[in-house]
Order: structure tokens, then C-alpha cells, then sequence
């Protein structure tokens, strides 16, 4: 029989009639081969294999399976071997094909979970039916015709480990998503393909946009667009309609930032709002919310002074302040290594206020009673104190920070929930 398709590495288990192993093996020609088999079968290999086939393995071992009746001997021992066996011979994640033809129920059962997270190829055996003799995929084996069968059992579990995936999706986690379905495109059979490489890009994407990372991001967010529209066309799974929307709508956000020319950018400052919203909400980080809200509060107003005044904050010039904040930038705001005047947060909001700027004038109305929020925020522990910040002060003051800018909340950019 000449070779069917090559494989490199192929686990199967030999009878008392070595035929079926035989033809697998003439079938696969594989380069690498694992026989898990009961003591007395052996000799069998030993003496009858070898001889039929027109080239031999570049390896060859067995796994002797103590008792082919007990799916726990079974399991324990191929456990124990097969793993180290693969590693050896440097058998990567679905480079191994198992042959259950020959097998008891219990030895079929071990090589298939055992060899499941290695396999991407399961084969068997059945007795061609009286219909089928007719099917030119039935194989002559011995005195026998037989219906051979392939499936990959990556695509039955699909399911299952893109759910766990979604979930690590769904909690900002998405480097161990974009590795999970970068792991289900390279076992999951051909067609699926496309959709767990899009996929992977799309986790990979956020990661990078929760870096900050906005073109990176931009980039890999339309490139898994491309490949989702594509599976949403031909079906995909449940609920990558709704889930396209959203990342449409956030590249376009993305969008925005990206091909902003200007050396300040307005939409920076509400993707920083709803960073800062993400750690609160879905990770409890407080503490880093709370900085990066004020780094939020801090875009707005540098975006203003830009936008309006042509003020860059990091790099002043006094003549361009108003007449109250001239002397204070002068003798407190000049950085002594490079000569320049930096404005901290609240005078930036103070030189709006003096410029009639109504998001200054606002802020200066409501310092008496932001103050206490801004000190929580000075007093916690990424701040400059040892005191954690409390939840509700945290709220308060993203509250403040909305009505200081005249942000709503809506406007802010969300990252979409993967429930597919």
C-alpha cells in the first residue's frame, strides 16, 4: 500500500493480527512511532512489522501497557511515558496522529486523552458495511475490508476552550486569551483556521491598546476585522455579529488618535478616562485607576491650553500666562535642567481660568470641594502617603473629573464583551 500522507509522529497499538498496524503504518509512513501495547504483543512487533514496511521509522519505541483492561493502568502509565517520549524526539502540539485501530476500549480511551493535547488527527477502524465496499476510501486490510475514519478533536472541543478563553477575554487578561486561540488555530482543522488567527489578533489588539500601544493596536485590531467579517459572512459562532460592532467602533476610535497629527491629541485623554474606569471596574485596582484618572484630568486640560491657547504645559512660556501666574511660573515651575517652565496640574486649570476659560473657571468654583478628593488621592499609596485609596473617594472622584471636563460617560470608549 503506498503511503497515504506523512505524518511525524503516529501512536497506535498492535493485536494479535498485526495487520491493521501494518497498513496504518504503510498508509502514514510517519517519521516518528510510539506502539502502546499489551507485553505479549512485542515479539509481534519485533518479528512481523518491520519486514512490510518499504522504509522504516527514523524513531521507534513502545509504552507497554500493563493491563489493556484498565483504562486507570492505562491512563497512568502512558501518562507517565508518553509527554517525555514526545519531548525527546521534539513532537510539538498537533504533529501527533493516533490510530486507535487494534485497541481495547480502555487503551483507547488513555491514548486519547493522554495524546489529546499533541494530537490533532484521531484515526480508526470499522468493518466496511455491504454499501460501502463500493467508497474508494475502504481500505483492504487482511482478509478484511475496513471504512477508515478521521476526526480532529480539537474542533469538538472548540467550544469549550474558546468559553475559557472569552472569559480571560472579558477580564483584561488578553495575552492568555490571544495564546489560547493562537493555540486553537494551530490544532483546530483547516477551515477554523482563519477564525482563531482573527481572533487571536483581536485579544492581541486590546493587549496592546491597554498598553497605550495606539498604533500597534490599530494595526492589529483591522487586520482580526478583516478575517472576523469574513467568519461572521460564512456564520461564525454566536454573537460575532454584536461583537464586531463594538471593535469596529473602537478601531475608529483608534482611528482618530492614530492619524491625529497634532503633538497633542483630545481623544487621548478619554481613553485615558476609560482605562482608568476598566482597572476600577473589572480588576479592583484603585490605586492605579486613580493615577491614571488624574492623568485623564490632566489631557483635558492640557488639550484645551493647546487647543485654544497654544500652551504646551511641559514647556510654558511665561509671557503667555496670565499677568497672576507670570512670577509664580517663573520662580517655581523652571526645571533646572533644561531651562524650561512646567506647569503642574492645578496650574494648568488656574492659567485656564485666568484666560476666561470655562473648564477652568469650573474647576476653581469646585476646588473647595474637590480638594479633599485630590488629597485622598496625594495621601494613597501610589500617590506619595501609605494609605490605600477607598472606594468611594475613588468614585467621587471620577464623578468630578466627568463634570470638570463635561465628559458623558457614554462617549467613552468600551471594550467590547466576547460571548461567543
Amino acid at each position: 500500500m503506498s503511503a497515504e500522507s506523512r505524518v511525524k509522529a503516529l501512536l497506535l497499538t498492535v493485536g494479535q493480527d498485526p495487520a491493521p498496524a501494518i497498513a496504518s503504518l504503510q498508509r502514514f509512513s510517519p517519521e516518528m512511532v510510539c506502539f502502546f501495547l499489551p507485553e505479549d504483543s512485542k515479539s509481534i512487533v519485533e518479528s512481523e512489522i518491520p519486514a512490510q514496511l518499504p522504509k522504516m521509522p527514523q524513531r521507534w519505541d513502545w509504552i507497554i501497557s500493563p493491563d489493556p483492561q484498565s483504562f486507570a493502568d492505562c491512563h497512568k502509565i502512558l501518562a507517565q511515558q508518553l509527554p517525555p517520549l514526545l519531548k525527546t524526539w521534539g513532537v510539538s502540539g498537533g504533529e501527533l496522529t493516533i490510530d486507535l485501530a487494534s485497541t481495547t476500549p480502555p487503551m483507547a480511551a488513555a491514548m486519547t486523552l493522554v495524546g489529546f493535547t499533541y494530537a490533532a488527527k484521531v484515526i480508526a477502524l470499522s468493518e466496511a458495511a455491504p454499501e460501502q465496499l463500493a467508497d474508494p476510501k475502504v481500505l483492504a486490510i487482511g482478509e478484511k475490508l475496513w471504512q477508515p475514519t478521521q476526526s480532529n478533536p480539537w474542533d469538538d472541543e472548540t467550544p469549550r476552550i474558546r468559553q475559557e478563553a472569552s472569559d480571560y477575554f472579558n477580564h483584561g487578561i488578553f495575552g492568555v486569551a490571544a495564546r489560547i486561540f493562537r493555540l486553537l488555530e494551530s490544532r483546530v482543522s483547516g477551515g477554523l483556521k482563519p477564525l482563531y488567527r482573527a481572533l487571536a489578533d483581536i485579544a492581541d489588539g486590546y493587549r496592546l491598546w491597554d498598553q497605550f500601544l495606539y498604533r500597534q493596536a490599530w494595526e492589529k485590531l483591522k487586520a482580526g476585522i478583516k478575517a472576523l467579517d469574513l467568519a461572521s459572512a460564512w456564520g461564525g459562532p454566536v454573537g460575532i455579529d454584536s461583537f464586531l460592532r463594538t471593535v469596529k467602533d473602537n478601531v475608529r476610535f483608534l482611528e482618530q488618535i492614530v492619524l491625529d497629527p497634532q503633538e497633542i491629541k483630545p481623544k487621548v485623554a478619554l481613553d485615558l478616562l476609560a482605562h482608568a474606569k476598566r482597572k476600577a471596574d473589572r480588576h479592583r485596582e484603585l490605586e492605579v485607576a486613580t493615577r491614571v484618572l488624574l492623568r485623564a484630568l490632566e489631557g483635558f486640560a492640557q488639550s484645551q491650553l493647546f487647543s485654544r491657547h497654544r500652551i504646551k504645559s511641559w514647556d510654558v512660556d511665561p509671557e503667555q500666562l496670565p499677568q497672576a501666574l507670570k512670577e509664580t511660573c517663573q520662580t517655581c515651575f523652571l526645571n533646572d535642567v533644561d531651562g524650561k517652565f512646567r506647569l503642574p496640574l492645578q496650574a494648568q486649570f488656574r492659567t485656564l481660568a485666568g484666560l476666561g476659560d470655562p473648564m477652568g473657571e469650573t474647576f476653581l468654583a469646585q476646588w473647595p470641594k474637590i480638594k479633599t478628593l485630590f488629597d485622598a488621592a496625594d495621601h494613597a499609596v501610589l500617590g506619595a502617603g501609605f494609605e490605600p485609596i477607598k472606594t468611594e473617594r475613588y468614585q467621587q472622584l471620577y464623578d468630578a473629573v466627568l463634570k470638570l471636563t463635561g465628559t458623558n460617560e457614554a462617549n467613552l470608549p468600551k471594550f467590547p464583551v466576547m460571548n461567543l
